[in-house]
């Protein structure tokens, strides 16, 4: 069973995205035996938790049948339990979630954070780990023109307040991670104010959980495409260790696992 090491911070959560949309070309697996494949590899790498998705999220996405988000992560989830491996599921889909946490899946990544009752219902009965995300709109429409008065006030605010939520509806405060949604529903602008401010959700009862890996506003800063961003993820990732989030999602396993390990001896030296 997987449990949050304080002493060994952040923990590496990979990205296996089933799918054949996802923005990030090199991290698209269009089928069962290369996410299997893609997996392990991960795991030996040295990532901690594998966050599985069939349905793509990135800005101006189209939303596909549960059937079909599940019919590409299922076999692949039975596959990677035979070897014990700690299974999140990335769905806002309440017929995804079941089936996946009948099949012995540890965690549930709902970008939707939560707020459908089907989704509340299902994890009260089940108590997995799960990541409350926040998101604005939907992933179709979240980047047309978002605007917040006071994003930090408005995302922490809704973060905090349903992780409340659950944990006085009977969800242990250990199993609650939350997610600003870096990305989801932000402008640049946003996202530098939610990840400069990061300390505030750190400083909380629950843990943190922070999704930069390759994304577009690091393209403001380093004018860079995907394929090119991995320098600005792992400034994200320098920050994220200082500031002690808990766990980071990552694209580039290998080369996360070996930055930290080089930042914790730099720190465990420097004490």
């Amino acid at each position: 069973m997987f449990t949050f090491d304080v002493l060994n911070y952040p923990s590496i959560m990979g990205i296996l995205n089933i799918t054949p949309d996802s923005f990030y070309e090199k991290s698209r697996l269009k089928n069962h035996l290369n996410a299997i494949m893609k997996a392990k590899e991960m795991i030996n790498d040295g990532a901690s938790i594998i966050d599985i998705g069939g349905e793509s999220s990135r800005p101006g996405s189209r939303s596909v049948h549960w059937k079909e988000e599940l019919d590409r992560i299922l076999l692949v989830i039975r596959e990677l339990k035979k070897n014990n491996f700690f299974i999140s599921v990335d769905t806002y889909h309440p017929e995804t979630a079941r089936i996946c946490l009948e099949n012995g899946v540890e965690m549930i990544n709902d970008i939707s954070g939560f707020t459908n009752p089907e989704m509340v219902e299902l994890v009260l009965k089940f108590k997995p780990y799960i990541v409350l995300m926040h998101m604005k709109g939907t992933p179709k429409t979240m980047q047309k023109e978002p605007f917040y008065r006071d994003v930090c006030a408005e995302v922490y605010g809704f973060l905090i307040d349903g992780a409340t939520r659950l944990e006085k509806l009977g969800l242990p405060e250990e199993k609650i991670i939350i997610d600003p949604g870096i990305g989801f529903g932000k402008r640049y602008i946003d996202n530098m104010n939610l990840l400069k401010n990061i300390g505030y959700l750190t400083s909380k009862k629950y843990k943190v959980l922070i999704g930069a890996s390759r994304k577009s506003f690091l393209d403001v800063i380093i004018n860079e495409p995907p394929e090119n961003r991995l320098e600005g993820t792992l400034a994200v990732s320098d920050l994220c260790f200082r500031k002690k989030v808990d766990i980071v999602r990552v694209h580039d396993v290998k080369e996360h696992d070996r930055f930290f390990k080089v930042l914790k001896k730099l720190y465990e030296e420097s004490e």
